[in-house]
């Protein structure tokens, strides 16, 4: 063996990163379970809703069924939801450019329209209660409140991610990843917010005894 050979090890091999990017070892590892997690968790979610959508579309062939005109203040909701998701998939582009001090503006953004989104559906709430539709007034309105109360929760669980990741200042892949996750729920919240509204405001039981073959 020549005794003047010489081992170089890489900074990197020991959770470094010499072009002070902020990146460890530790969080490019953990960026795949992190990604599979949330994967798994919308699966199990999309699950959930499907459900509660099933019990909702079987409750619609009730004899006291009360079709409820839904408040103006659900489309606000969507539009700032909308916005929202716009402004988490601008954070994701803006921090892949290496832009990050644009990007955590627009993590803020995407964040304070989740939380209008909240405070616009408890507006929504404040409305339909003002016309005597209350959660137990008739079916229809039960489910309106379960549904969006149950999106709404979802919703405040994304917001509490949502600090966390806003208050990362790191500049390399584990600051991406959280923008990445975080745009992904937001994506995500808002196909199910559109489905719900879907079935909420158009679905009725003619269409639902037509898909079932019983019509």
């Amino acid at each position: 063996m020549n005794a003047q050979a010489v081992y170089k090890v890489s900074r990197d091999e020991f959770g470094g990163n010499p072009s002070g990017g902020g990146q460890t070892r530790d969080e490019h590892a953990g960026g795949a379970p992190a990604s599979i997690g949330l994967w798994i968790f919308m699966g199990v979610v999309t699950v959930l809703f499907a459900l509660f959508l099933t019990a909702y579309a079987m409750r619609m062939d009730s004899p006291d069924w009360q079709r409820i005109a839904l408040p103006w203040q659900v489309w606000l909701s969507t539009a700032l939801l909308t916005a929202g998701s716009v402004a988490m998939q601008t954070a994701v582009r803006l921090a892949r450019a290496g832009r990050m001090a644009g990007a955590r503006r627009a993590l803020r953004l995407g964040g304070l329209g989740a939380a209008a989104f909240v405070a616009s559906q408890l507006w929504a709430w404040q409305a339909l209660h003002a016309v005597h539709v209350g959660p137990a007034s008739n079916p229809a309105g039960s489910f309106f409140y379960l549904l969006t109360a149950m999106h709404g929760l979802h919703m405040l669980g994304g917001l509490a991610g949502w600090a966390f990741a806003s208050r990362f200042r790191g500049s390399g892949e584990g600051a991406v990843l959280r923008m990445v996750l975080c745009a992904r729920y937001w994506h995500f919240l808002l196909a199910v917010w559109v489905v719900l509204l879907a079935a909420l405001g158009w679905l009725t039981p003619e269409i639902v005894r037509y898909v079932c073959g019983t019509a």
